[in-house]
């Protein structure tokens, strides 16, 4: 097999880059087929760890790529082996305070992990998430009457980054007049190596560390607030949230909320982006769910995630000498888990490279392996597409992608950042 990328061709692992930032920019289907030939190869391959533009973030000595699904799924089940604690969401070793401040849950291990997770579990009350549920169907309608009335454009700033970051901001109980705020802030966090987010020739770790200040300074603002005169919004929830008499501190809630911003804004607005250019490029798969909305969507929705893989890998630091995937492995390893590649993996699913809303069963890792690391927003990621998806056929039932889609230049985030739409206007 050979992946032909414009003027070169990948022909074997040894013209693979993963640490390339231009290698995340090429069409899908060549980076689908040169995971391809990773996951063939014995044992694990090795890069070197791309240059990161501060002096305070040292180059380190480079990491393992996981691309087997069998082999994610058991690294995903022994957190105590492979641990996140020096960092999940960045191949470079980063200070312990840029850590606790960017990742909250992601980047700790038991037992803090627990402590976190039981009490930001307590805050996600029954009664939180019926309204969130009712929010959700709303806000969709709402957005999508926006679209009807404003005719076809961009669909990520008119439909797919609207949803999530609504949805999340109304969740907390934000201000309206925030939410661009909150949306620039998360592009440049995540979208740091893009220089539509972080301009060529600034800073970027002042950069994102500037965003991400400013979205803790918003939250420990509302939660202050909200100890003082409580709403019911999740923002309440989780500063009175109490687990065996501990409770959520002004930095905590802050770092959560930056997590939950960041992962619960991008990875959605991912997910809705890549279904419209799936359900363009497959049209029969489309007729399939649209003709069947109510019994299709929850295998469709679960296709997306695969297919879209929205977090392409994590990372995870190796506590003691180990074998994985046929690789000796030392104590103080980095390994990356390409959740991306998993989901594409051969010995696992039938004809990878379709797209197909029935496909069940779908045992994707989109939302992470399983263990105490699996995405905690899952039903709310689940909920936003399905409903987005049934008012877009509803009410624009042939939508589609009209061009190219412009990608976010990231490894990290599968993103779209810009994609035309056309439909009949009615």
């Amino acid at each position: 097999m050979s992946v032909v990328t414009g003027s070169r061709s990948i022909r074997s692992v040894d013209d693979i880059n993963l640490s390339d930032l231009s290698f995340w920019v090429r069409p899908r289907a060549e980076i689908a087929a040169a995971l391809a030939l990773l996951r063939a190869e014995d044992g694990l391959p090795f890069f070197a760890e791309p240059h990161y533009p501060s002096e305070l973030i040292p180059r380190g000595p480079g990491y393992y790529a996981v691309t087997r699904h069998a082999d994610i799924v058991r690294a995903s089940a022994q957190p105590q082996i492979f641990s996140s604690a020096r960092g999940a969401t960045s191949i470079h070793d980063l200070p312990p305070e840029f850590l606790d401040f960017f990742g909250s849950m992601i980047n700790l291990d038991a037992p803090r992990h627990h402590r976190l997770r039981r009490i930001v579990s307590r805050a996600f009350t029954s009664r939180i998430i019926a309204q969130t549920e009712q929010d959700i169907a709303a806000i969709a309608r709402t957005i999508v009457d926006g679209l009807v009335d404003d005719g076809p454009g961009d669909f990520v700033a008119q439909v797919a980054a609207r949803l999530p970051l609504e949805v999340i901001c109304r969740m907390m109980g934000l201000p309206r007049e925030r939410y661009a705020d909150v949306f620039r802030c998360t592009n440049v966090i995540l979208g740091s190596g893009d220089p539509d987010y972080v301009p060529a020739g600034t800073d970027t770790v002042s950069a994102v560390l500037g965003a991400g200040a400013e979205l803790a300074g918003l939250l420990q603002e509302t939660a202050t607030a909200r100890r003082a005169d409580p709403a019911d919004d999740l923002t309440t929830a989780l500063a009175l949230a109490e687990v065996d008499s501990e409770r959520l501190d002004d930095s905590e809630i802050a770092s959560f909320f930056i997590l939950l911003v960041v992962a619960g804004n991008e990875t959605t607005r991912t997910a809705i982006s890549h279904a419209l250019l799936a359900l363009t490029d497959f049209p029969e798969q489309r007729a399939a769910w649209q003709g069947d909305v109510d019994g299709v969507s929850r295998t469709a929705v679960e296709e997306i995630v695969r297919w879209s893989s929205p977090v392409r890998w994590m990372r995870r630091s190796v506590t003691q000498d180990v074998e994985l995937g046929g690789q000796a492995l030392r104590a103080g390893d980095k390994v990356l888990l390409y959740y991306a590649s998993a989901n594409r993996d051969e010995a696992v699913f039938a004809n990878p490279d379709r797209f197909d809303v029935r496909r069940d069963p779908n045992p994707h890792l989109g939302f992470g392996g399983a263990g105490p690391h699996f995405c905690l927003g899952a039903h709310l990621a689940r909920r936003e597409i399905a409903v987005m998806w049934r008012e877009l056929f509803a009410r624009v039932p042939d939508i589609r992608a009209a061009g190219e889609p412009e990608w976010l230049a990231s490894s990290f985030i599968n993103g779209v950042k810009r994609l035309p739409c056309t439909f009949t206007s009615r």
